[in-house]
């Protein structure tokens, strides 16, 4: 099998738990390079991952022509610079989540694409999961009726010191956790967004440590969404929820986003449950997979431009709700 030689623009945390892991499993990717703000966080990453070459910043990277794919992970305001560049320097870019701080970046970003002939994919490593896939079956072949009501949400623990708390930075519970929740309903709903309510509660420096919302769709289906920031400082303690109400019956997911190995969910249709389980590989190597195969082959980006965009304008009409 052809490899793409992928880099990595940042040594973010998500990048060394989550889609560096991914990257290593993944068969299409050459770990190639590796680019941090300074030269030693670089070199210490190259050690401990086995990443061909080092930079010291994320231009040098940028210059390397070897490099055909690049992953980025840092905070969201640097985003769209960031993005930009790449692509501009004929890189495909796969962005981590929310690939923009609004929906007019979001779409300049991937225009920008679209004129440099290369690929730009948004990074949601759930959403490339067999259980999902498995979620997205059941709705569309009907299996509980006609979706009335989608109830999500993803509650965390709260952070003494994070970017996620600064709003200069595009921090807050929204664009960490609440695009979780609006990319699951956008998967599962096909239909457009008509109107939006949503409520939040925001800390000193003034992000949202918890925001709640109601989504209404054209097609009459309804969805909600509880994010936030707030449970103990001290532990990993976290909620997340998936219920799915049709005409005929309902799904009940209670598994984390991002869950790995076993999982499961239940259909209950009138006095019958079914379990569906499902063995979940590592999300983040199926993305990088994906991804590669776009290159490699020209296969379709899994997370296209118009889902980015949509679902950009969906938390565009949460954020204006709030005040943020």
């Amino acid at each position: 099998m052809s490899k793409v030689k992928w880099g990595v623009l940042g040594t973010a945390n998500v990048a060394a738990w989550g889609t560096i892991p991914g990257m290593i499993k993944a068969e299409s990717c050459e770990l190639y390079a590796i680019a941090g703000r300074s030269l030693e966080k670089a070199e210490k990453y190259k050690a401990d991952f086995g990443f061909e070459k080092a930079y010291g910043s994320y231009d040098e990277l940028l210059e390397d022509e070897e490099v055909q794919a690049i992953y980025i992970p840092l905070p969201n305001n640097l985003h769209k610079p960031w993005v930009i560049k790449a692509l501009k320097a004929g890189k495909n870019v796969l962005c981590e989540k929310p690939i923009g701080l609004n929906a007019d970046e979001t779409s300049e970003m991937f225009k920008v694409a679209e004129e440099s002939g290369v690929l730009l994919m948004e990074a949601y490593a759930y959403l490339h999961s067999p259980y999902v896939e498995s979620l997205k079956k059941d709705v569309a072949g009907g299996v509980i009726g006609d979706v009335k009501y989608i109830e999500t949400a993803f509650i965390t623990q709260g952070y003494k010191e994070d970017i996620r708390l600064y709003k200069d930075l595009g921090g807050g519970a929204m664009y960490d956790l609440g695009c979780y929740c609006t990319t699951m309903i956008l998967s599962l709903i096909d239909s457009d967004v008509s109107y939006v309510k949503a409520d939040a509660e925001f800390s000193d420096k003034g992000v949202d440590l918890a925001t709640a919302g109601l989504i209404r769709f054209e097609n009459g289906t309804r969805a909600s969404f509880n994010v936030g920031m707030i449970l103990g400082e001290d532990t990993n303690a976290r909620f997340d929820r998936l219920y799915i109400y049709g005409t005929k019956g309902s799904i009940r997911s209670d598994v984390e986003y991002n869950q790995e190995g076993e999982a499961s969910y239940k259909v209950y249709v009138g006095d019958e449950v079914i379990e569906r389980k499902i063995s979940v590989p590592h999300n983040y190597s199926l993305e990088i997979e994906q991804f590669s195969r776009c290159i490699i082959q020209g296969e379709k980006p899994h997370i296209t431009s118009d889902f980015s965009i949509k679902n950009a304008e969906l938390i565009d009409s949460v954020l204006e709700e709030i005040g943020y």
